[in-house]
């Protein structure tokens, strides 16, 4: 989740920059590209605390799998919370999605998910 007070990054070069003016960790883009790609599976100490401080994540989350569902957990509320501030989430919406009855929350929660995952089929595509 990329950080609210960070300006959007562009390519890898505008990553780098960003990770090191938050952290004053100098990262080189090609790093950046290396992790993104897949191409560098194990990076160094220095550059995870770095990418963990500036995710705002543990340094569990980049590799300890024995972590990785209360992280996925805490940054899935952390996007709601921060969707909420900006108001593209109304508290309204929430509060009724909450106190539907499970048998009929699934109705909702089948049509979030298929949503985002043709959302995600689009980007594919597109990209």
């Amino acid at each position: 989740m990329w950080p609210a007070d960070a300006p959007p990054a562009k390519n890898n070069i505008d990553t780098a920059a960003a990770i090191a003016a938050a952290t004053g960790e100098e990262i080189s883009s090609t790093t950046v590209w290396k992790l993104r790609t897949g191409r560098q599976d194990n990076p160094q100490l220095r550059t995870l605390t770095a990418l963990a401080t500036f995710f705002g994540v543990p340094i569990g989350y980049f590799g300890f799998a024995a972590e990785a569902e209360p992280i996925d957990e805490d940054l899935t509320l952390k996007a709601l919370l921060r969707e909420l501030r900006a108001g593209t989430i109304s508290p309204d919406v929430l509060r009724a999605l909450v106190d539907l009855p499970s048998d009929v929350r699934w109705v909702v929660d089948e049509m979030i998910l298929a949503t985002a995952a043709a959302g995600r089929r689009r980007r594919a595509d597109a990209g």
